[in-house]
C-alpha cells in the first residue's frame, strides 16, 4: 500500500496507530516530558501513550499520571529485571486500543530524535515491520550468567537492543510466548538484563529473525563507546561536543534512527529541539 500526502483521519475508517510504551524508573518521572508533549502533539491523532510505573504517589506529572497503565497490570521490576514491565505494557496496549499496530517500546530517559512528520512518514512506510536490531550474543554464555544462555540451546545465544519497534504480530508472539513458555521465560530472566536477549530467543523460535517483515536496524540509540559502567551505556547531561557529534552521526548515517536513550533531564531541550525539528529539514535542502 502506498502513502501519499492525504489527510488520512478522512481516508481511514479505522486509524493505524502507534503505542509508545515507557517504562519508568524509581523516580517515576519522564526526564524529557515538555519534549514528548511538544512532539506528540502534531500526531496525536495515530499516537497512543502507556507508561509503566513502580509507584504511582510518587508520580509528580498529571501529563503522565493520566497516561499510566492500570494497577493489574504492574508487577515488580528492577534495574536488571524489566521483562515484566514489557509484558505488560504490550498486554495492555494491545487491548486497550485495536488500532494500535506499532509498538515503541522505551525507558524513562529515551527522547526524540526526529520530527514528528519524519517519524509518521516512517510508520506509514513500514507498518508492516517491526525494527528490531538482534546478533549473536558478544558475551560468553559459560562465564557470564546473563540471560542463562549456557542452559538453552546454542543456536539461541542471541542478543537484542533493549527498545525497538514491534508490529501487532511481533508484539503478540512475544507475549503469547511468555505466557505460555513461562519455565524458559523465567529462565532466561533469572540470569538478569533479559531484556537485552529474551525477545530475539522468542523472535527466533518463531522463525521470524531475518524476515522480511523484521529490519535489522536499532531505532532507539545509546552510546555504547563512553560507558558509564559495565552495563550502562553513556549519559547525555552537558550536551557536549561528543555528545552532539554523537546525535549528528545517528541521524546523518541510521535511516530507521527515531529516538535517543539514556538522556538527562538536564541536558539542554534548545539541543534537541535543534535536532528534531531543524536539524534534518537542513541536512535536506
Amino acid at each position: 500500500m502506498k502513502y501519499y500526502n492525504i489527510d488520512y483521519k478522512k481516508y481511514y475508517i479505522i486509524k493505524m496507530k502507534i503505542a509508545l510504551c515507557f517504562i519508568l524508573n524509581e523516580n517515576n518521572v519522564l526526564n524529557k516530558e515538555k519534549i514528548w508533549c511538544e512532539w506528540i502533539e502534531p500526531n496525536n491523532d495515530i499516537i497512543n501513550v502507556y507508561i509503566f510505573y513502580e509507584n504511582i504517589t510518587k508520580i509528580k506529572s498529571a501529563w503522565v499520571y493520566e497516561r499510566t497503565i492500570p494497577e493489574k497490570y504492574l508487577f515488580p521490576i528492577s534495574k536488571y529485571h524489566t521483562v515484566p514491565a514489557y509484558n505488560s505494557l504490550l498486554c495492555y496496549a494491545m487491548t486497550h486500543d485495536k488500532n494500535n499496530i506499532w509498538f515503541c517500546m522505551m525507558s524513562h530517559s529515551s527522547c526524540p530524535l526526529i520530527s514528528p512528520s519524519k517519524f509518521r512518514d516512517l510508520f506509514y512506510k513500514n507498518v508492516n515491520k517491526s525494527i528490531f536490531s538482534w546478533n549473536i550474543a558478544d558475551w560468553n554464555p559459560i562465564t557470564n550468567k546473563r540471560g542463562n544462555l549456557s542452559k538453552i540451546s546454542k543456536d539461541l545465544w542471541l542478543k537484542n537492543d533493549p527498545y525497538f519497534v514491534l508490529t501487532k504480530r511481533h508484539a503478540h508472539q512475544i507475549v503469547h510466548f511468555m505466557n505460555t513458555e513461562t519455565d524458559m521465560t523465567n529462565l532466561i530472566c533469572n540470569g538478569g538484563i533479559a531484556n537485552e536477549t529474551l525477545f530475539a530467543v522468542i523472535l527466533k523460535l518463531y522463525n521470524e529473525l531475518g524476515g522480511e517483515n523484521i529490519i535489522d536496524k536499532t531505532s532507539c540509540f545509546a552510546d555504547w563507546n563512553r560507558k558509564t559502567s559495565a552495563t550502562n551505556p553513556h549519559l547525555f547531561i552537558n550536551a557536549n561536543l561528543d555528545d552532539v557529534n554523537f546525535i549528528k552521526k545517528v541521524i546523518d548515517k541510521n535511516e530507521y534512527a527515531m529516538f535517543l536513550n539514556n538522556v538527562d533531564s538536564t541536558f539542554p531541550d534548545d539541543i534537541l529541539e535543534y535536532f528534531i525539528y531543524d536539524y534534518c529539514i537542513n541536512i535536506l535542502l
